[in-house]
């Protein structure tokens, strides 16, 4: 008995499989950030470096969702 070929992933469910993995890790990263406040013993340097890098990914998901996004032309 053959298998059947492995499913190839187009573009936007490669771009739809990307944002959801980076949506994960903002939501991830709020999390960390939110622990690290409320121990209040967190390095603030820490802090400062997670909170950058959410603030990238927030950037990052903006710019799939607007590719995900078709024109509407009114």
């Amino acid at each position: 008995m053959t298998q059947a070929p492995p499913h190839k992933m187009d573009h936007e469910e490669v771009l739809r499989f990307k944002l959801e993995t980076w949506r994960r890790e903002h939501r991830d990263l709020d999390e960390a950030i939110r622990a690290l406040d409320d121990r209040g013993t967190g390095d603030p340097l820490t802090a400062k470096r997670l909170k950058k890098q959410k603030l990238l990914l927030k950037d990052r998901i903006a710019q799939l969702e607007d590719e995900l996004t078709p024109d509407i032309i009114a």
